[in-house]
């Protein structure tokens, strides 16, 4: 067991290797100037996406967790869309795009299932 009960959510485990990878990119980016806002706004939309996790998770009720599991999840359609521009700009190779797109299709049905899970738990109450 972990110090925090997120840290064994797959979910959770697998944002945070997602953010790292857009860090990763962000330091290889094709681009002839830095584009800082666009870079900007992509870190933060990435990093949210485990942060909410997080802090949902840290909250007193399913409510709240809830609540914070579709603002990881809005994070997460940010970034997809923040990366779909980088990829028509020409700034990442189609190989890179496609392979954080898989993994953010991935969080995706994990965020997904795991809001079912939460949202069928309240209505049992």
């Amino acid at each position: 067991m972990r110090a925090f009960e997120f840290e064994d959510l797959k979910v959770w485990q697998k944002s945070v290797h997602f953010v790292d990878q857009i860090l990763h990119l962000l330091e290889t980016l094709n681009s002839s100037r830095q584009h800082y806002r666009l870079t900007e706004q992509i870190e933060s939309a990435s990093a949210s996406i485990s942060a909410n996790i997080a802090e949902g998770k840290g909250r007193n009720s399913d409510k709240d967790y809830l609540r914070f599991l579709y603002y990881s999840r809005g994070s997460l359609y940010e970034t997809v869309t923040f990366l779909e521009v980088m990829k028509r700009r020409n700034w990442i190779i189609e190989q890179d795009y496609q392979n954080i797109r898989q993994d953010a299709i991935e969080i995706g049905k994990m965020l997904n299932g795991l809001i079912r899970s939460i949202k069928t738990r309240l209505n049992e109450n």
